[in-house]
């Protein structure tokens, strides 16, 4: 047998302390118990095991569509800022009724608002229905703004404190731009 490779550095591996409470899902403080799939370099596996909590990259997903369909336990999908919503729609016709567990955006670091406009994307134009995770560079600043533009689920940056997190969706009380839920 080969020696376990040591990990890629990711933020969500980065992410992933099982001590502390710092994901947000409909406004409540969960562990988070998902793990990103890195795609291996060597014999192992292209696909993760058919247990609960992978997410894969949207490349992945769609070189792998058809086996990670047939799963008993679905993984969610993970889009980078400059993913092509196309690629999604290519292998997903109907993303009201979608696979997945839910689609994770990352955020590489904070000002990029890229995420933001997929979110919304994903929301209005694609009907997309189902939970819509921040990951990656997600601050106590930002979450507001992006519960307005559809996310529905944070993963809160490690360092920042996730009950002040919490705290933020009500920060603002009058908004000047439509929401998109």
């Amino acid at each position: 047998p080969n020696p376990p490779r040591p990990k890629k550095h990711s933020p969500m591996s980065e992410q992933r302390s099982p001590s502390t409470a710092r994901l947000i899902r409909h406004g409540a403080l969960e562990i988070d118990t998902w793990r990103l799939f890195d795609a291996p370099r060597d014999d192992s596996p292209t696909s993760p095991a058919d247990e609960p909590g992978w997410i894969v990259p949207l490349p992945l997903w769609s070189m792998q569509r058809e086996t990670l369909h047939q799963r008993r336990h679905p993984v969610a999908v993970q889009l980078e800022p400059d993913a092509d919503l196309q690629t999604l729609l290519d292998t997903e016709k109907d993303l009201a009724s979608s696979p997945f567990a839910f689609i994770a955006i990352n955020f590489p670091v904070y000002t990029d608002g890229r995420g933001y406009s997929l979110a919304q994307l994903l929301r209005t134009r694609y009907g997309y229905q189902g939970e819509l995770r921040a990951v990656g560079d997600v601050m106590i600043d930002t979450i507001h703004y992006q519960a307005r533009v559809g996310f529905d689920s944070f993963l809160v940056k490690a360092g920042h404190d996730p009950e002040q997190a919490v705290a933020a969706f009500n920060a603002f009380t009058g908004h000047y731009q439509k929401t998109y839920p």
